[in-house]
């Protein structure tokens, strides 16, 4: 009888990692700013709270999540902290989304 081929080695899947980024992805808000960011480059805490229509608190505690998440960082200059995406750890959610991708069926 036939040996059946090889099953293909899927690439490491750290479920830990990819909640925690999909949850820090979990809010429109946080979508938004993330966009926003990657568009410009950088901004500065301000004008992403002039760019939303929330309370420059609800703001800040999105930017809490993004940069707890490490998708976001910040840099203090001046008493203002000017924030940007943090492109390595995009390029890991990429790299956990595709690796669940590749587990996927049909």
């Amino acid at each position: 009888m036939p040996t059946p081929p090889p099953t293909p080695k899927l690439p490491a899947l750290d479920a830990e990692e990819l909640a925690l980024l999909c949850k820090a992805l979990g809010h429109p808000v946080r979508v938004r700013i993330l966009q926003h960011l990657a568009a410009i480059g950088e901004c500065y805490f301000g004008e992403l709270s002039e760019l939303l229509p929330q309370a420059p608190s609800t703001v800040s505690q999105h930017m809490s999540v993004l940069k707890e998440a490490g998708l976001v960082l910040g840099e203090s200059e001046d008493q203002r902290t000017c924030y940007c995406v943090n492109p390595a750890r995009v390029a890991q959610l990429r790299q956990l989304i595709d690796a669940l991708a590749a587990r996927a069926c049909c």
